[in-house]
């Protein structure tokens, strides 16, 4: 039920100096925290002075996050960083922490409405987690950078006790020290109830099968009316409209808009153009998942791709940690349809056989003054044999036209969602296999 979250840290400004009082604080909490520090460091020596130290007021301002306390402290002419550090619980100890508080009305009824309930407690212990310290070896340990030979140092214990002035006003910071802050907890307690209730619907329901022989007109159990839900799932669906054509690639300026010679302005309109459309083709059920941002090659590609600067080109050459040629290729393949493009470039697949039989048929009815010539076909390439040409049926389910060039692959136009058109501009052949 839980995932591993990413609960802050929290920051609580520093406490003025006191005299006398209590060295810990008034509430239950915070007596039980101290109470269970004084029992994981009995050593009096440096409770004593720990408890002396909090009072001084040269503890600076103190942070809380997951597993750690932290604050600087003033020892005279140095400054120190002081750590208290305790183990966070792990999700399958938090899930058995709220299936025992469930058992607990009262106690949920009050963790839901904000506060912290001292019977919390007993939950804690019947699921056997880590709430106040001294559950198990090394779950409570201090770093100073003070000199003292003691451990823990007084400084130290101090933060320990200035912990517990601060659960005075906020118990729910023992949580956050366990890896959970208040939100956090509340909405996996109320999980764990939603949980509990479906469970006990499905109880009920299986209950209610073994009986049904109670509800029954002559003998014959009713069967509930579904009509309208039948009705509703009966009717046809709504076809989703045709994406929307590509628009044309507007007319460049005679002078850049902003004055500056490469400017941004229309690599930051087409790059938006192209996440656009990303957008709607996952809208429209051409992918199951929607577009990720770029990773570093691809933003690479992409730079290669629409700078107007050739020396940016170059550099990118140098700096991408692979062969040139690779990344001219990429530009080229970006530069006949973004990311899809790229794709198609340099990860083959296997399209289904349907759609590889519609895509022969209209090559055959394509090729009237010839005969079509012999297709090699390899997954998603389509290779003219003797012509040097080449077609790759992308994901998006269009086809992407390539020439052979010195060897190797590159990419010759702009796709098609027709195989045919996407072999118009190929007349030429250029290097044979």
């Amino acid at each position: 039920m839980s995932k591993a979250q990413g609960s802050g840290a929290r920051g609580f400004p520093a406490f003025a100096a006191r005299r006398g009082g209590r060295a810990w604080g008034r509430s239950f909490w915070a007596a039980q925290w101290a109470g269970a520090v004084e029992d994981v460091w009995p050593e009096e020596g440096p409770l004593k002075r720990g408890r002396s130290f909090a009072r001084t007021g040269r503890i600076g301002p103190i942070t809380v996050s997951p597993g750690r306390v932290a604050a600087e402290v003033y020892g005279g002419e140095e400054t120190y960083t002081t750590r208290l550090t305790l183990t966070v619980l792990d999700d399958d100890e938090w899930d058995l922490l709220w299936e025992r508080t469930a058992d607990r009305p009262a106690e949920t009824e009050a963790l839901l409405a904000g506060d912290l309930p001292e019977d919390l407690l007993e939950a804690v212990e019947d699921a056997r987690v880590r709430m106040l310290p001294g559950y198990g070896y090394g779950d409570l340990d201090a770093d100073c950078g003070c000199d003292t030979p003691d451990h823990p140092c007084g400084h130290a214990t101090a933060l320990a006790y200035q912990l517990s002035w601060l659960l005075d006003t906020d118990p729910w910071l023992l949580l956050l020290i366990r890896g959970r802050d208040a939100e956090e907890a509340v909405e996996e307690l109320k999980s764990a109830l939603l949980l509990r209730a479906l469970a006990g619907d499905e109880e009920e329901d299986e209950a209610y099968d073994a009986e049904a022989g109670d509800e029954t007109v002559g003998g014959t159990a009713q069967e509930p009316d579904d009509s309208l839900q039948r009705a509703a799932y009966a009717r046809p669906a709504t076809p989703l409209p045709a994406l929307p054509p590509l628009p044309e690639p507007p007319a460049a300026p005679e002078e850049p808009l902003t004055g500056i010679e490469a400017d941004p302005l229309d690599r930051l309109a087409a790059d938006a153009a192209l996440r656009a459309r990303e957008l709607l083709a996952y809208a429209h059920g051409f992918g199951t998942t929607p577009p990720e941002p770029l990773d570093v090659w691809q933003d690479t590609v992409r730079l290669a791709a629409t700078h107007p600067d050739p020396r940016e080109a170059e550099r990118l050459r140098t700096g991408c940690g692979r062969p040139a040629e690779d990344l001219d290729r990429a530009a080229a393949a970006w530069r006949t349809g973004g990311r899809a493009a790229l794709d198609v470039l340099e990860h083959p697949w296997t399209p289904p056989e349907q759609q590889t039989a519609r895509a022969r048929t209209a090559l055959a009815a394509a090729w009237e003054a010839e005969e079509l010539p012999p297709v090699d076909v390899d997954g998603n390439h389509w290779t003219l044999t003797g012509r040097g040409l080449q077609l790759r049926l992308g994901r998006d389910g269009r086809w992407y036209p390539y020439r052979r060039r010195a060897g190797l692959w590159w990419p010759a136009g702009p796709p098609s969602a027709d195989p045919a058109e996407a072999l118009a501009d190929l007349t030429a052949p250029a290097d044979d296999m």
